[in-house]
């Protein structure tokens, strides 16, 4: 993507997140016209973010809202 060009649509990557009561979720977020997976998690204008596909220690294939105040750390696949 080339400076000034804008991404339209969704933009999929999958992550994989601690939270602070020590569960691990893999699963894909959008990070549309952002740049970077960084971005997603230092917009402060959002509490949450979105995950989907989402597989844990419940279960996998859900949709959840996750609070950032609640994330420990974040890997982005490669």
């Amino acid at each position: 993507m080339g400076e000034g060009e804008k991404m339209y649509g969704p933009r999929y990557i999958t992550i994989t997140i601690r939270t602070t009561d020590g569960s691990t979720l893999q699963g894909r977020v959008n990070i549309a016209s952002k740049k970077r997976v960084s971005d997603l998690f230092t917009d402060s204008s959002e509490q949450f973010i979105v995950m989907i596909n989402v597989s844990s220690r419940r279960g996998s294939d859900k949709t959840l809202f996750v609070n950032k105040n609640h994330i420990v750390w974040v890997e982005p696949e490669d």
